[in-house]
């Protein structure tokens, strides 16, 4: 390992980027992921190369101008543009990363840590595993002595997700396993019964996969689910109601609206992320338990068959029914190139 000089810089710039909790930490390294924001908000996100250089048509520096430098330097280049660099944070990457499918919004994965109480060593099951974005929340949440096992039905959407989760943190996960299959096949020879703290599901139709989650889930366990639709949400709530195994259903959604600061001139943006998924959440009840009936009001408002048979209209949920843009075999190709999964 190479020692700094007094200046804090290193004799070396080819000394490889850390993993674990010090990628984060200390002054920016060759491998690092930085991201560059100019004065007009402007961002450019590099990974840093020793002898590289950094090109734009405001001028260019050399990478090893910032190596061995603080995180929150500027830097500028031959020409008049200044540079602030940041590593970026996870919000960041996962917005600008490679995809596949798309990916759960920052604002959507904070709710799924905070709501379903994803603790720091906690058992975790994950379906539907996309481009990776809620599996690094998930695994920033449970941590290295944690355990997260996602499924995902497409092998090379799993790859995709590896191969960003691999970017981002430097090294393959230790709580991290990912299998390729059908939640409600594989799950419960994966896991033995009662044994998982959390099952978080982003999928088409959470409620074919209850009766797995239920086997799996040790009592007092959370179970949250994201879908897309209002229809999905319904009928994912009369079944969870229907199971009998788990807890009055809660579901909510978030909208985040930014703020304009300029002085005297603050006001909210003229636009905010608005709705991008409901997020369901429920309990499992102790085996043989039949917790207090809820009042509802006003009365008479269960769902009926026929109201069930209408949600599908005798169809599945399909990518096609529920508006969701279909990803092509080509870009699957070049994001796999991407991320070298």
């Amino acid at each position: 390992m190479t020692q700094p000089d007094p200046s804090g810089r290193p004799e070396s710039s080819d000394q490889a980027a850390p993993t674990g909790s010090q990628r984060w930490r200390g002054p920016f390294r060759a491998g690092d992921r930085v991201q560059l924001t100019d004065a007009k908000g402007r961002m450019n996100t590099i990974t840093l190369v020793a002898g590289k250089t950094f090109h734009t048509h405001r001028g260019h520096f050399e990478h090893d101008d910032l190596i061995g430098a603080p995180e929150g330097s500027v830097i500028s280049g031959t020409g008049t543009t200044e540079y602030l660099a940041l590593r970026p944070l996870l919000s960041d990457y996962v917005l600008s990363m490679p995809r596949g499918a798309a990916v759960v919004y920052p604002k959507d994965a904070g709710q799924v840590v905070q709501m379903a109480d994803i603790f720091p060593g906690a058992r975790v099951v994950e379906a539907g595993v996309g481009s990776g974005a809620l599996s690094m929340s998930l695994l920033r949440a449970v941590g290295d002595d944690g355990y997260l096992h996602s499924f995902e039905r497409r092998r090379e959407f799993a790859q995709i997700a590896q191969g960003n989760a691999r970017e981002f943190f430097g090294c393959d996960h230790p709580a991290w396993t990912v299998s390729v299959g059908d939640l409600a096949e594989t799950l419960p020879d994966a896991e033995p019964a009662g044994s998982i703290d959390r099952v978080v599901l982003d999928m088409l139709a959470p409620w074919e996969c209850l009766d797995a989650v239920a086997h799996a889930l040790a009592p007092g366990g959370v179970l949250i689910g994201y879908v897309a639709t209002a229809t999905q949400l319904s009928r994912t709530a009369e079944a969870l109601r229907a199971d009998g195994r788990f807890t009055e259903p809660d579901a909510w959604e978030s909208m985040v609206r930014g703020w304009h600061l300029d002085g005297l001139a603050v006001r909210p943006e003229h636009r905010m992320i608005g709705h991008t998924g409901f997020l369901i959440s429920a309990r499992r009840l102790a085996d043989g338990a039949v917790p207090p009936k809820r009042r509802r009001r006003p009365q008479g408002t269960e769902a009926t068959d026929e109201d069930k048979a209408a949600w599908t209209e005798g169809k599945d949920f399909t990518d096609d029914s529920l508006g969701v843009r279909p990803v092509s075999d080509k870009k699957i190709r070049r994001v796999l190139r991407d991320t070298d999964g």
